[in-house]
């Protein structure tokens, strides 16, 4: 089945930390766009849930936002590893910093070499 998002998915693995008021939870990201993420962790939070999002960038920058979950998938600690998409999608909804480091970042990834 194809994607029928238009919006660009790079596939990358980032260290990021989320939360509902604070960014507590480590997690990495699986793939990401100018739009969202999607974040591979067995703590995942209810879908129309806003959370606070790091993300720490490779050039030792930082990026902090607001994002809403758009889907959850809870999957059992014993077989977190062995399902592809276990965790959550969440899009973007405001930076509150990083987000020209951010955009920079996305831009290099997203550039064929």
């Amino acid at each position: 089945m194809a994607d029928k998002r238009d919006i660009r998915r790079i596939r990358k693995r980032i260290s990021i930390r989320f939360g509902l008021d604070e960014a507590v939870r480590v997690a990495f990201t699986e793939d990401i766009s100018m739009t969202g993420m999607f974040i591979k962790t067995p703590n995942v939070i209810p879908p129309n849930t806003r959370i606070k999002i790091e993300i720490d960038l490779p050039d030792g920058e930082k990026a902090e936002l607001f994002a809403r979950v758009m889907w959850a998938k809870k999957v059992p600690a014993n077989l977190f590893h062995l399902v592809k998409k276990s965790g959550m999608g969440v899009r973007f909804l405001r930076f509150t910093s990083g987000e020209n480091a951010f955009d920079d970042f996305f831009e290099s990834i997203a550039t064929p070499t």
